[in-house]
């Protein structure tokens, strides 16, 4: 493994996918505003070891948009991906997909092995993710067979063309609500966070933060009135815009553009 100030071997960073890549709700000033995000801070991280190893700053590059299926991100993203001639992308997506009960992850495994044989053939390192373990999310846990199932597709896909795999299904430190931001379905910052520890492990790196997993203290749990009030707020102000949304087939992507759609150094 590198140390944290080894210069990492990748110098052209393309991040594509939807709102977990976006970075959704890693700001201050809520989710409509500029958001970082995990991949954000990988990027800082390799560039920041790339200059104290005597290096030129990382150049990197997000298109990830919120609310972006598979299909649209391998569609869309991975030909701008291609053509800025990266040597690592990052491609993780397919959790709004599988949010509905009617997703074939057979068949988004078999769109995203086709891309990833497209970046590897280019000469690209790949960084997939799995989902994370909603087990104990008293809704999403009903995605939690769809989910598993997808991830084992992504590590057999990993296996089978060298790539790279983000574990979010094992990370502990996720199955504290405090990583989950207000919807129950983002990162918060924190969250964030330890999910770029998680990026450069899954590289081959040393993280920065040893205890970058590391369950959180326990708290007292909440009274019953006062987690049947937190439900009731979730469902009105998060749950019920959602399913308002997807009736009317729009998504929260709709008319946004990339955050970061050209590369250049990181600041």
């Amino acid at each position: 493994m590198n140390t944290p100030n080894d210069a990492p071997r990748w110098s052209r960073y393309v991040a594509i996918g939807d709102s977990f890549t976006e970075g959704l709700w890693d700001s201050p000033d809520g989710a409509d505003q500029a958001q970082r995000g995990w991949a954000d801070v990988l990027a800082a991280t390799l560039s920041a070891r790339r200059v104290a190893a005597g290096e030129t700053p990382l150049e990197y590059a997000n298109l990830a948009i919120r609310g972006r299926r598979l299909r649209p991100i391998l569609v869309d993203q991975v030909p701008l991906a291609l053509e800025m001639k990266p040597d690592l992308v990052s491609l993780i997506g397919g959790g709004n997909d599988i949010l509905r009960p009617t997703a074939d992850v057979d068949r988004m495994a078999r769109n995203l092995e086709a891309a990833v044989v497209r970046l590897r053939d280019a000469g690209i390192d790949v960084l997939l993710g799995t989902g994370v373990d909603a087990a104990d999310s008293p809704l999403v846990k009903a995605t939690r067979a769809r989910v598993g199932i997808f991830n084992a597709h992504v590590w057999s896909i990993a296996r089978r063309h060298g790539a790279h795999v983000l574990d979010q299904w094992g990370m502990r430190s996720l199955r504290d609500w405090r990583m989950w931001a207000d919807d129950r379905i983002h990162l918060t910052t924190d969250g964030h966070a330890r999910v770029a520890q998680a990026a450069l492990v899954a590289l081959g790196l040393t993280p920065d933060v040893p205890d970058w997993d590391d369950p959180l203290e326990p708290l007292p749990p909440l009274p019953r009135g006062d987690r049947m009030r937190e439900d009731a707020r979730w469902m009105r102000e998060h749950v019920y815009p959602w399913a308002t949304r997807r009736l009317r087939g729009r998504s929260s992507g709709d008319l946004r553009v990339p955050k970061r759609p050209e590369l250049r150094p990181v600041e």
